[in-house]
């Protein structure tokens, strides 16, 4: 038993999303938002070493020793799964870990509206799923696959650096290719994924350009590609897949992007009232025919006024579903004001109060 596996269990045992491993500090927990300080003695330089490469197969000490930095996978029986990062810096080695759960979730337990469940019915087009690091991203995307997996008859693909959620075999047929040790980069495993008869094709995260080219190919020829991004709204998701690419390819992109999206997806976690989790709050573009247009026609400036009156399609903007869930008591006038785009807006709350 790696002396790490006692801290992994506390740590689910107190409900937190992540782990820290830091020299001359304790463990470190993230707890609904916040960093919390354990109260056992400061590591040394070594003990981080050790309880790190305590973990790790001979492969991974040598990628991190050459490399060093390291993301893996790493699994406790009956207490569950933790995404790694392994790094060095000025004061040592470091690690953080993520606290996967060990049941996937479904689209309702996240609280997700059946919008997202009507889009996911679409048989091709692209789905991005964004918001900033630690605010459930992968766990949506995980959710995701398995209604897929749970309704139809697919083959579905995935690409994760390092693998999460392990999906077994229902309806459909899941197939999971990590990144250094099932392929060599996401690029070269969507370059494959095209010959390789996928209906549906997962990708951890479109972290660079030819990533996004090749997942929006997929989109436009046929593939339902589900992905994340860490971008803070829906349009500027858009306006940041556009702007990645050379300016000589960006009417192109921007015209195969508006046909191929189907939805943006921007998820927000904020702590509930009671302060015991954490509640989700978000924003959606669906790719209606006039959003199409907008795109197409670059004008993304328009899209937020767009999303604003196409509540029917299912949109809703990120400041709407706050002020939403802060009249039904679900999270504090603080808070909401904290995590809004335009804070502004949520003043008179607060001086009310």
């Amino acid at each position: 038993m790696a002396k790490l596996d006692k801290v992994f269990k506390a740590a689910v045992d107190l409900n937190a999303s992540d782990i820290h491993i830091v020299p001359d500090e304790p463990f470190v927990i993230r707890h609904l938002g916040q960093l919390k300080k354990l109260k056992n003695s400061p590591l040394t330089l070594n003990q981080c070493r050790e309880l790190i490469f305590e973990i790790l197969s001979e492969s991974q000490k040598k990628t991190l020793e050459q490399t060093l930095q390291l993301d893996f996978g790493y699994e406790l029986p009956d207490v569950g799964r933790f995404r790694g990062s392994a790094m060095q810096h000025q004061r040592g080695l470091s690690a953080v870990f993520r606290v996967i759960p060990p049941q996937i979730p479904t689209l309702e337990d996240l609280g997700l509206p059946d919008t997202v469940r009507r889009v996911l019915d679409n048989h091709q087009g692209l789905i991005l799923v964004t918001g900033a690091t630690g605010h459930g991203k992968s766990t949506t995307l995980a959710a995701m696959v398995d209604y897929i997996n749970t309704n139809r008859a697919h083959h579905i693909l995935t690409v994760e650096d390092p693998i999460e959620f392990i999906h077994p075999f229902k309806r459909g047929v899941v197939n999971q290719r990590q990144v250094g040790m099932d392929t060599l980069t996401y690029a070269n495993a969507l370059r494959g994924a095209l010959r390789e008869d996928p209906d549906v094709i997962m990708v951890g995260e479109l972290r660079d350009l030819e990533t996004m080219s090749l997942a929006i190919t997929a989109a436009e020829t046929g593939h339902l590609v589900i992905a994340t991004l860490s971008t803070a709204s829906a349009p500027k998701t858009v306006e940041r897949i556009i702007d990645s690419f050379p300016a000589a390819e960006q009417n192109q992109i921007r015209t195969m992007l508006s046909e191929a999206i189907k939805a943006v997806i921007t998820q927000r976690l904020i702590p509930a009232v009671d302060k015991t989790t954490m509640v989700l709050a978000l924003e959606i573009l669906i790719g209606t025919l006039p959003m199409t247009n907008l795109i197409r026609d670059a004008k993304t400036f328009q899209i937020p006024s767009m999303m604003q009156t196409g509540k029917k399609a299912g949109m809703r903007i990120m400041d709407e579903s706050i002020m939403t869930l802060m009249k039904e008591n679900k999270i504090s006038a603080e808070d909401a004001a904290a995590n809004a785009n335009k804070p502004e807006k949520f003043k008179p709350y607060l001086s009310g109060r």
